[in-house]
């Protein structure tokens, strides 16, 4: 009888606790908050936050913009003589991962709730391409485990390989679960809910990808190029289909633009400037801004003191050209040029049936249609002996004209550059690394304080935590 009294006491205590639970819960409902958010709202806040997180100051005007002699500082340049400041290290991994692959992984199941596969697939799209920039900048990163913080507080840094492999298998799984007849998605600001321009996306960076780990993973990269390499409808090989995204007037512009308002860090490096001169490429006027006292377009050695810098002059030296700095100007995430290059260091390697010559004049013209060349000048550029293409060291005449395509995308220009090794570029003036140019970026130091044992796993498998540390992608 006691113990009947005691187990029916117990189960009203139950219940009372359960219902001041279920009251303190309603009663801290923000009642101006949505509980589910909305997929169109976490996709456009997506794009524009890891797209501002791509061309902002820490991904690109304080790092890769600088290691790949696209900028050089006029100003304040240790981040020009390899001295990143770990604020900026820091922003980056913070960004990707809780502005992004967080968000993106709630798109995904946001996508299987609402039984929307499209929405499913723009989130993995999405979230593959941050992975894909986030391996390519560190090296191992946590993959398999991250975004799933209620499992996995600290999560396992993958390997290189393993993160580019899986990011191919998703993005196959991707494409398939497309239905551009299906159920619609709102809050693209990239393609407007065009699937058929998402199915081109993927497809083109499985490309990308599958180039990437050619030189350790060559079959697995000749899978990816037999399934869909000759499949020009379904990759971005036109202008008009490349991926992006166009910034609108403040407070919604492009972060360069908003960098402008009131820093003057910044200009064109040196090394861009004598290859544009060096190769007579229309694109000089449009890549560089003449120095506003002189009206001449004069570049920036990378990597200056403080002193030799400052007695350059502000307005003695060339800025970035208008087009880049515009608050408008577009985040790019793909282009068709790029595809171009891809298919020409395919063609040339076997990978791909097709003329490697060929292919590469056509990735020129479309990098120049970008900027609206006209087709007289590209004809002149391509006919000069310096820009035959060259099968014998493929490499120099990709990695040169490629490294001139992705001028305005930092983080992929950086990757290109160090897997092509061309051009060959100089290391910074009063570089920090002994004549070295960095290779990846350090782990940021809140990894090392708050996921210690799989940091230095990752440091075991990959190589000491240092910016001259080469990458497994970049192979020798």
């Amino acid at each position: 009888m006691k113990l009947a009294k005691y187990i029916l006491g117990l189960a009203v205590a139950a219940v009372v606790l359960s219902s001041c639970t279920k009251q303190l819960e309603d009663i801290n409902k923000n009642p101006n908050e949505a509980e589910t958010p909305s997929p169109d709202y976490l996709l456009s806040n997506g794009i524009k936050t890891n797209a501002d997180t791509y061309w902002g100051t820490d991904a690109t005007m304080e790092t890769s913009l600088l290691y790949v002699q696209y900028w050089a500082k006029i100003q304040y340049p240790d981040p020009d003589r390899y001295i990143p400041a770990s604020t900026n290290i820091q922003t980056v991994w913070n960004n990707f991962y809780a502005q992004g692959i967080t968000d993106f992984t709630e798109l995904v199941e946001l996508g299987d709730t609402l039984h929307n596969p499209n929405y499913k697939a723009v989130g993995i799209i999405m979230r593959s391409w941050i992975f894909q920039v986030l391996t390519d900048l560190y090296g191992d990163v946590p993959y398999k485990q991250a975004a799933q913080i209620e499992q996995f507080l600290t999560p396992v840094y993958d390997p290189q390989r393993d993160v580019y492999l899986g990011l191919l298998a998703e993005l196959k799984t991707a494409v398939g679960l497309i239905d551009p007849t299906g159920n619609p998605i709102a809050g693209d600001l990239m393609y407007n809910g065009d699937m058929s321009k998402w199915k081109k996306f993927a497809n083109s960076l499985r490309l990308r990808i599958a180039l990437r780990i050619s030189d350790q993973e060559l079959e697995a990269a000749r899978t990816v190029f037999t399934e869909i390499g000759a499949d020009d409808n379904n990759l971005i090989v036109d202008n008009g289909d490349n991926a992006k995204l166009i910034y609108q007037p403040s407070p919604y512009q492009n972060p360069v633009a908003r960098n402008r308002e009131t820093r003057n860090d910044y200009r064109i490096s040196k090394s861009m400037v004598d290859k544009l001169n060096e190769l007579s490429d229309p694109r000089l006027t449009i890549y560089a801004a003449p120095a506003r006292d002189t009206n001449k377009i004069i570049g920036v050695t990378n990597g200056l003191s403080a002193d030799s810098a400052s007695r350059l002059g502000l307005n003695k030296t060339s800025d970035v050209g208008a087009v880049f700095t515009a608050t408008l100007a577009p985040a790019i995430f793909f282009n068709a040029a790029e595809m171009w290059f891809i298919k020409a260091e395919a063609a040339q390697r076997g990978l791909l049936t097709g003329n490697a010559a060929t292919l590469y004049a056509q990735a020129v013209t479309t990098a120049m249609k970008q900027y609206n060349v006209s087709d007289d000048k590209i004809a002149t550029y391509l006919a000069q002996p310096k820009l035959i293409y060259n099968p014998a060291n493929y490499k120099q005449s990709i990695g040169e004209q490629k490294w001139l395509a992705l001028f305005s995308e930092g983080l992929e220009g950086f990757a290109e550059w160090r897997r092509l090794d061309y051009p060959k570029l100089p290391a910074a003036y009063t570089g920090t690394l002994g004549g070295k140019i960095p290779l990846r970026l350090t782990y940021p130091s809140s990894e090392q304080a708050l996921n210690g044992v799989h940091y230095r796993d990752a440091v075991k498998n990959q190589g000491a935590d240092l910016l001259t540390t080469r990458l497994w992608f970049d192979k020798e």
